[in-house]
């Protein structure tokens, strides 16, 4: 396998701070034009593929979701020849059927964010709109399907996610209104990485881990911190199981419909582009 091959990147949400099994780790710190990433990336080899795991609320679990720093968290991957992401977020169930300790893989995604400026890369004189119908690489929800019932584990293959702001959890008024527009499960986190890994022509997925019922079930505990702890510790066991099953089915060309994202998303001629907006964009416009 070439040593261009390239790397997979793993981002872990609340409970999943790192990963066993990476051999030859190496530590990364990563400068980006947005800012530093949530953490360092820690580099490493499983079965034979270079992987970066990166803890999106850092060590220790120190940053809320509304101080992430996306770009830099995704810009950092990107720029370390990140081709596919595997995402692992706690959310909350909306529907019954979701019991806490499940696996949810979403297909889809709403909106209820209110920092979405901050969720592109572009501007500052060059403009793309990607195309975003189907958020989440089909090839790569596929592998974690196949790789989750392999290890024994309740999974629902396809969703939709709504991403709130947080950081404080739902009000039941919210909760119901997401249930009644059927929305799947709830989180805060993993939209922004969805449409910034698009834009960087990174194929993504998501391994949402059921931690609660929200609070939308009035005979179930309404969903606080304390309450999700062991829940946040069995998932995160399982999702190390799963990924460990996933990285080896993981293929070694981009050449997913995710990896050339970019040919029908700029606007901006290329003899239009700041120079100083082009290198700032290096690693994600570099094939152009």
């Amino acid at each position: 396998m070439s040593e261009q091959t390239p790397a997979i990147g793993i981002i872990g949400g609340s409970g999943l701070y790192q990963m066993e099994g990476v051999e030859d780790q190496t530590e990364q710190r990563v400068d980006t034009p947005f800012g530093p990433p949530s953490d360092a990336l820690m580099g490493g080899k499983m079965h034979g593929r270079q992987v970066y795991f990166l803890p999106r609320h850092g060590r220790g679990h120190r940053l809320l979701p509304h101080e992430l720093n996306h770009r830099a968290n995704i810009y950092a991957l990107r720029s370390l020849n990140v081709r596919w992401i595997i995402c692992v977020t706690a959310v909350g169930s909306l529907q019954e059927q979701y019991a806490p300790r499940d696996v949810v893989l979403p297909s889809q995604f709403y909106d209820r964010t209110s920092q979405r400026a901050i969720h592109t890369f572009f501007g500052e004189g060059i403009a793309a709109h990607i195309g975003f119908a189907d958020p989440i690489s089909d090839g790569l929800r596929a592998i974690l399907a196949e790789a989750a019932r392999e290890v024994g584990v309740t999974v629902h293959d396809g969703g939709t996610y709504v991403n709130m702001d947080g950081p404080a959890f739902s009000t039941r008024a919210e909760s119901e209104l997401n249930r009644r527009h059927g929305f799947d499960v709830i989180g805060m986190t993993n939209l922004p990485e969805a449409k910034l890994a698009r834009e960087a022509e990174i194929a993504l997925a998501t391994m949402a881990m059921i931690t609660d019922y929200d609070c939308w079930k009035v005979e179930e505990e309404a969903v606080s911190a304390q309450a999700v702890f062991g829940h946040l510790q069995a998932n995160a066991e399982t999702a190390k199981r799963i990924l460990a099953n996933v990285i080896p089915r993981v293929p070694t060309e981009p050449n997913w419909p995710e990896h050339t994202a970019l040919d029908m998303a700029l606007t901006t001629a290329r003899d239009l582009w700041p120079e100083e907006t082009r290198r700032k964009l290096g690693p994600i416009l570099s094939r152009f």
